[in-house]
């Protein structure tokens, strides 16, 4: 059975705490700001551990979205994903989504303080997971919370002489609660628009994005983006709180989505675009070569 004891940060200079599970795969299940909730709860970490239905934080590794077949070529390598393989979850139209760690328990706690936490996954030491991604790695992962922000750092070390793809990425639930859902002031940066298929994969047709700000009232998203600059943010707003979550580094792609009948809005930080892992268009960290990702939500 898992190891399910949560970890508490707290921002030094203000109410803003920060809940992690690391043994239920490095899930935050909670940002909470003078007690109110700004993650999306949605069916709990209970559904999240037993069937790896998405709510706070989590890591979607090691790749982020949908994959458009169960097969996919990395330098020559063809990978096929067996049907009955460890952690492998199909959506609605039997795509692979969101790789292979939901709720994952074999994550190592490094480091614990009142402000930071660190843990670890020796991705190459799991035989069920290199079956479907066979690159042994090192995944670290940071989080940090301090002035109102918290800080997500991801770092991938390959373990042997192969180049390890970085097609991953995370799916923060924000809400602001007590604020109605139409009333949401959302705001995006100047990116690329993927036009997407009936099953979500793009179709690649693109279409240029000014930076927006609009009132989120009954609009759905569930849009996939590029050409996202380093350091730029995504916002939502209302009732005197503003949640920004911003691509520090290592994020050119996005999703956000924003469902019909939830209060949740995501801001989806993404190493690759959708079904990258076929269609290529993502780096790789390569062996002495190690590669860090951070994103960040701030909350003003």
């Amino acid at each position: 059975m898992a190891d399910l004891t949560p970890v508490i940060l707290r921002d030094p200079s203000s109410a803003l705490s920060a809940v992690y599970v690391p043994g239920a795969g490095m899930i935050a299940t909670s940002l909470s700001d003078d007690g109110g909730e700004l993650l999306g709860q949605r069916r709990g970490l209970d559904a999240y551990v037993s069937a790896g239905k998405t709510m706070g934080i989590p890591l979607l590794y090691p790749w982020a979205n949908r994959l458009s077949a169960k097969t996919y070529e990395v330098e020559g390598e063809t990978v096929t994903l067996a049907p009955d393989a460890y952690g492998l979850r199909t959506d609605n139209n039997g795509l692979p989504i969101h790789g292979l760690l939901a709720a994952y328990p074999a994550w190592q706690t490094q480091r614990v303080s009142d402000q930071k936490l660190s843990a670890e996954l020796e991705f190459g030491a799991q035989h069920e997971l290199l079956a479907s991604f066979p690159f042994p790695h090192l995944v670290e992962l940071t989080v940090e919370l301090s002035d109102r922000t918290l800080t997500v750092s991801t770092t991938v070390t390959p373990t042997a002489d192969k180049a390890v793809p970085l097609v991953y990425g995370y799916h923060p639930y924000l809400q602001l609660p007590g604020v109605p859902r139409a009333q949401w002031q959302v705001e995006m940066p100047t990116m690329r628009h993927l036009v997407l298929d009936d099953t979500g994969l793009p179709t690649g047709a693109t279409a240029e994005m000014p930076a927006t700000t609009d009132e989120l009232g009954d609009r759905v998203f569930d849009d996939g983006f590029d050409q996202v600059d380093g350091g730029v943010g995504f916002a939502v707003s209302g009732g005197g709180r503003r949640l920004e979550v911003r691509f520090e580094r290592g994020y050119p792609a996005a999703q956000v989505f924003a469902p019909a009948g939830e209060t949740v809005i995501c801001f989806e930080p993404m190493t690759a675009p959708t079904d990258a892992l076929r269609r290529s268009g993502y780096r790789c960290a390569r062996p002495g070569e190690p590669d860090t990702t951070v994103f960040s939500i701030k909350v003003s």
